[in-house]
């Protein structure tokens, strides 16, 4: 697919905690999928555009946890349009976030103007499966969705391994999805400790978001 940076875009609005959210996009991903090329991959496919169930669930909770945001250095895994950053970032954290997709960034950027939040994130192009991270360079990291190809479990244990500081956090939130059910008994056994936490869908006021919200601990 073109670069599609210069293309006409239009805005959702997303709810949260009282709080409403503008995010500036391009299409939606049924349209940007009918005009990918025949030489685009599965890498290559627009999920960016969308803001799918786990990163309202994700965004929710951290609303509805501040304290456990404030002053900490954090990694965003798929950031997408940026909405969780963005979240986070207003509650006061230092937070990274990647994306694959230099589309998503760009957009991601724009979407910190135009809801006015100060200190941006530092939005990074960069592939998860290949980080630039120093060791233990994050507090806490984070993703919605990003477990949906067992081909991702690897490169992501290794670099929670890589990046996460002493006594850190990740918080993974997914659909219940038959591929991903056998991810958390394996962290388990990778000696993670998994804890399941109560999603905060009374502060989604156009949405209610069927996942699981997984914090991992070593």
């Amino acid at each position: 697919m073109s670069d599609c940076t210069t293309w006409p875009t239009s805005c959702l609005t997303v709810t949260i905690a009282e709080r409403t959210w503008t995010l500036e996009r391009i299409a939606d991903l049924e349209t940007l999928w009918d005009l990918m090329d025949d030489d685009d991959d599965d890498d290559h496919i627009p999920y960016w555009v969308e803001v799918w169930p786990a990163s309202l669930a994700l965004a929710a909770w951290f609303e509805s946890h501040p304290e456990s945001l404030q002053g900490q250095r954090c990694l965003d895994l798929g950031c997408g349009l940026g909405l969780t950053a963005l979240v986070a970032a207003s509650l006061g954290a230092r937070v990274t976030a990647l994306d694959h997709t230099w589309s998503a960034v760009h957009f991601a950027r724009k979407n910190t103007i135009l809801n006015h939040v100060t200190p941006s994130p530092l939005w990074v192009q960069m592939d998860w499966c290949r980080p630039a991270f120093q060791p233990s360079m994050f507090d806490s990291i984070w993703g919605g969705d990003i477990l949906y190809e067992q081909r991702f479990f690897d490169p992501l244990l290794a670099l929670f391994r890589h990046a996460l500081a002493p006594c850190g956090r990740i918080i993974l939130c997914s659909p219940d999805r038959t591929v991903t059910r056998p991810v958390w008994g394996r962290l388990i056994q990778e000696g993670w400790q998994v804890k399941e936490l109560q999603p905060a869908n009374h502060l989604l006021q156009d949405h209610k978001a069927a996942v699981r919200l997984m914090q991992l601990t070593r």
